[in-house]
């Protein structure tokens, strides 16, 4: 797949081409949700315009556990129809972004009055297995004490009783995000980042467009189009309110938040499932230099455009961890990130944050918008599917023409020109021969290949074009240079944030590159001294409320 431009430098011409075409569909919402029905319908043949009122998966779709996972804990609430459809996804998702969904063994350990007995995990592992369709090497063991000690010795000795150990796939749920908004360019989508919808259209008392906010230079603009569909995901009673359709179910947001260790404060050799004291389940994840833990379940009520990891949650994740690794003594100055994010769940009376059905569900008012909530990341492309089903049969009905059905499942992503996984782990390794002679290691061509697959290719040109004589900056700024052109990156934050993944997984890197991606964006974007110096006071505030838990700051 060629690299197609899709600039903010070219900002001006997409506004101009969004006002002036006339749309068959408008997705309001840049996460992993309207970025999956963007590519689901312009792959139909749908003329489809994609607006996002900050960067692309800015909201729930860059803070995530970033996990395709099965679901395991969804058999506990007896749920068999989502196990089954998101096992099913983890392989489909896998296959159109192996460099970007990665296999990864996860540990269950099973502990004395923990929430998984033995035999309990064995049957529901087993189950999960056919419910998902497991097979070969990835299809679950029940592993006795001593092998799962062997497996990860930081495991609690005295009240460990064997494991479970099974597959997951791990991903970047930002990079997914913007691999299907690039995916859906292929096939004419039209999509602008920093764009929110304030209002819509109404011809006879039908939506028929909508009214957008530019939020760089504050001008509004209308798009026209036969049909509207909110992925908004937190935000997406705000929009029903707006078309004055809020009317029956409502959400239900809940706050998750995860923590960031460098790799040698919590040494675990593959990923971990493990028991809380109150109850519930946690994973702690190794990824690169650092190990990542979460995540808490817990309503949600306050600003939505600021959620954050409080000093409670920090608490109560440490301990979480401290519980389960004794030989671990975490604490707070050992936190170098975390990240925090909102679940829109769909609310039932009664039920606490952790009980609430992951199941997506589509709302549509009577004056047509399609509003699409709930959902988990793994299912992002079932529910893109399930909501452009009711898209096209509506065309179908309303303009009499045929509409091509889901084609997504063989649509690879950009980035994935691998046929299995082992080529990707082959293409890292052609990678770091190429680099190492410039000082690079194993882990930044792990890094490169991970983040953008073949993609790598146009970095690595951009890098042997440049003159900065320090490699590591001059790789970086290769970096900014293909994210200015081909992935709509308007600030240092979308860079360094959503990207990269740099401010959760190497947050060292932001402070040490800051100066030089500040000085070529100035160079790029022609910007002046007071929007550098506002810049770099975000990302400051960035650095801060990602790891500083301290009293102080308190």
């Amino acid at each position: 797949m060629r690299n197609i431009e899709f600039s903010n430098l070219k900002r001006t011409d997409t506004i101009a081409k969004l006002t002036k075409d006339q749309f068959d569909l408008v997705v309001i919402g840049g996460g992993i949700t309207g970025g999956g029905i963007a590519l689901d319908a312009a792959s139909r043949g749908l003329k489809v315009a994609l607006v996002e009122k900050k960067d692309f998966a800015s909201g729930t779709s860059s803070k995530s556990t970033k996990l395709i996972h099965g679901g395991l804990r969804y058999l506990k609430q007896f749920d068999f129809w989502l196990v089954k459809e998101v096992g099913s996804e983890r392989a489909i998702v896998h296959k159109l972004a192996p460099h970007l969904v990665l296999p990864e063994k996860m540990l269950l350990p099973l502990i004395e009055n923990g929430s998984y007995g033995k035999w309990l995990t064995s049957v529901g592992l087993k189950v999960y297995d056919i419910l998902a369709q497991v097979t070969g090497d990835d299809k679950r063991q029940m592993l006795e004490k001593k092998e799962a000690l062997k497996l990860e010795p930081l495991l609690p000795k005295k009240i460990l009783k064997g494991a479970g150990y099974y597959a997951e796939y791990r991903t970047d749920d930002a990079r997914l995000t913007i691999e299907n908004i690039k995916t859906s360019l292929q096939f004419g989508a039209t999509a602008l980042n920093y764009a929110s919808v304030t209002d819509f259209l109404y011809t006879d008392e039908k939506i028929s467009g909508v009214i957008v906010k530019d939020e760089l230079s504050g001008e509004d603009f209308n798009i026209n189009c036969k049909y509207v569909i909110s992925a908004a995901g937190p935000w997406v009673d705000e929009l029903r309110t707006v078309n004055n359709s809020k009317k029956g179910k409502r959400l239900h947001l809940t706050k998750g938040v995860h923590l960031v260790f460098p790799y040698e404060k919590l040494p675990v050799k593959q990923s971990v499932y493990f028991d809380v004291p109150d109850g519930r389940m946690m994973f702690a994840i190794p990824r690169g230099k650092v190990t990542y833990v979460g995540t808490t379940d817990t309503n949600f009520n306050n600003d939505k455009d600021k959620v954050r990891t409080d000093l409670a949650d920090a608490i109560y994740l440490l301990s979480a961890v401290n519980n389960m690794f004794p030989k671990i003594n975490l604490e707070m100055e050992d936190i170098v990130s975390s990240w925090a994010g909102l679940r829109p769940l769909i609310h039932e009376e009664g039920k606490s944050a952790s009980e609430l059905s992951r199941k997506d569900e589509i709302f549509t008012s009577d004056t047509g918008l399609i509003s699409i909530a709930g959902g988990k990341l793994t299912g992002y492309r079932k529910m893109a599917e399930r909501v452009v089903d009711r898209i096209a049969k509506k065309m179908e009905e309303e303009y009499d023409t045929k509409i091509k059905s889901c084609a997504t499942e063989d649509i690879p992503l950009c980035g994935n020109e691998f046929k299995k996984y082992k080529h990707v782990k082959k293409y890292i390794d052609e990678v770091f021969d190429r680099i190492k002679v410039d000082g690079f290691t194993q882990h930044d061509a792990w890094f490169l290949v991970t983040n953008y697959g073949k993609q790598t290719e146009a970095i690595l040109e951009l890098y042997g074009q440049r003159k900065e004589k320090d490699n590591p900056t001059r790789l970086i700024l290769a970096e900014l240079q293909f994210g200015i052109a081909h992935e709509m990156v308007q600030d240092p934050m979308d860079f360094f944030i959503r990207r990269t993944g740099r401010l959760y997984f190497d947050i060292g890197s932001v402070r040490t590159y800051m100066e030089p991606v500040l000085k070529e964006f100035k160079t790029i974007f022609k910007t002046d001294d007071a929007q550098m110096l506002k810049w770099k006071e975000i990302l400051m505030t960035e650095l801060v409320e990602h790891s500083d838990f301290s009293m102080e700051r308190v």
